[in-house]
């Protein structure tokens, strides 16, 4: 077995053990949310949570073990792909990046800009595991214009109706949609980058800048989804029957429910016990999973996103119909001027955000009693 069939079962394997994580995953939410839990299903589910970290200790392993490979073989590939493209890519970037030269195989030129194939995209779940990326858990689509209409399909309220046989079908009510416009809007930012770095032929640029560009990309949709989240109508809750109540009564049943909160609200979450004094929220169960209360899954965002730092707001309801992102997909890169730097990268990206739904939650902030 030569080296990159050694890494294509490396990958491969990989690939297997995330499934496996995912279904303990869920078993163990599954266990921890049964209304009549016993010690037995607490303790199936712990065991869960046990095997999911060894699984978690071979990826890391495994990846090790690829690294290593690839650096053997004297090339890196990109994330998640050990093909001939991934490489291709990778090195036409780099060479962009160190010659400013974009007439190069394998990247999309438009004047001196560079777009940065997604298949090389830095993962920000490798490495920036405290930021959650709100534009996961909206309804996205990839916008071709730079505005237009996007339908929202209403809920159904008609029925069926009862007829006898051989009586011709009465007719149904049509579906209701909603149209919601958006707009795309273009984002830069700036990535300085040491002259030496540049020079030196062995640095590979292409980490440093998708590594920054994506977190600046997230930190600029995450600030851009809570402004949306915000213009929620807005509730007070005060304890924890509260919340209940907006859950099970003030939101229809028909919209799935998702909690994003600031950390101060997720430190009151953190505090709440049932009536034999257990924790109600649940910690993730693998890193990359999100806490759940009540069956609810919980995501954390820093709180001056949602309000000022030290207070509690939370949105409560179903993101995916709550708000529109339209994403045109096309971080790019490119060489600009500066009178003291000399030359530094400019990053550009162009997404909009549009309220979609808006019934489909609460914007709810907790004035806990003392």
């Amino acid at each position: 077995m030569n080296i990159q069939e050694r890494i294509r079962e490396l990958l491969d394997k990989n690939k297997k053990l995330r499934s496996q994580i995912e279904d303990n995953t869920v078993q163990a939410r599954t266990l921890l949310t049964k209304e009549d839990a016993v010690k037995d299903d607490l303790d199936k589910a712990k065991k869960l949570r046990s095997k999911s970290k060894e699984l978690e200790g071979e990826i890391r392993s495994n990846e090790e073990t690829i690294a290593m490979l690839k650096e053997l073989t004297g090339g890196s590939r990109s994330n998640g792909d050990d093909g001939n493209d991934g490489v291709n890519e990778r090195e036409a970037l780099n060479v962009y990046l160190h010659t400013r030269d974009a007439a190069t195989d394998g990247l999309k030129k438009t004047d001196a800009e560079v777009t940065i194939p997604e298949s090389i995209v830095y993962n920000p779940e490798n490495e920036v595991k405290t930021v959650t990326d709100l534009s996961q858990l909206v309804t996205q689509f990839t916008a071709t214009t730079a505005s237009g209409k996007y339908p929202i399909l209403k809920k159904a309220t008609a029925k069926l109706n009862t007829v006898e046989e051989l009586v011709e079908n009465p007719k149904l009510a049509k579906p209701e949609f909603t149209e919601v416009d958006w707009a795309v809007s273009t984002y830069r930012g700036a990535i300085p980058l040491s002259q030496e770095s540049i020079d030196d032929s062995a640095v590979d640029l292409v980490g440093i800048v998708a590594k920054n560009a994506n977190e600046q990309k997230i930190n600029t949709t995450n600030a851009a989804i809570s402004t949306v989240l915000k213009s929620f109508t807005a509730k007070e809750a005060k304890t924890l029957d509260d919340l209940k109540k907006i859950l099970n009564v003030e939101l229809d049943p028909a919209y799935g429910r998702t909690i994003v909160c600031s950390q101060s609200f997720y430190q009151w979450l953190d505090t709440l016990k049932d009536g034999n004094g257990q924790y109600l929220l649940h910690a993730p169960i693998t890193e990359s999973s999100p806490a759940t209360l009540l069956g609810v899954n919980v995501h954390i965002v820093e709180d001056t996103l949602l309000g000022e730092s030290g207070e509690m707001h939370a949105f409560v309801g179903d993101l995916a119909r709550a708000v529109l992102y339209a994403n045109r997909k096309d971080i790019q890169v490119r060489w600009v001027d500066n009178e003291v730097y000399g030359q530094y990268l400019q990053v550009v990206t162009r997404f909009g955000v549009k309220k979609a739904d808006e019934n489909a939650g609460y914007f709810v902030t907790v004035n806990a009693l003392k």
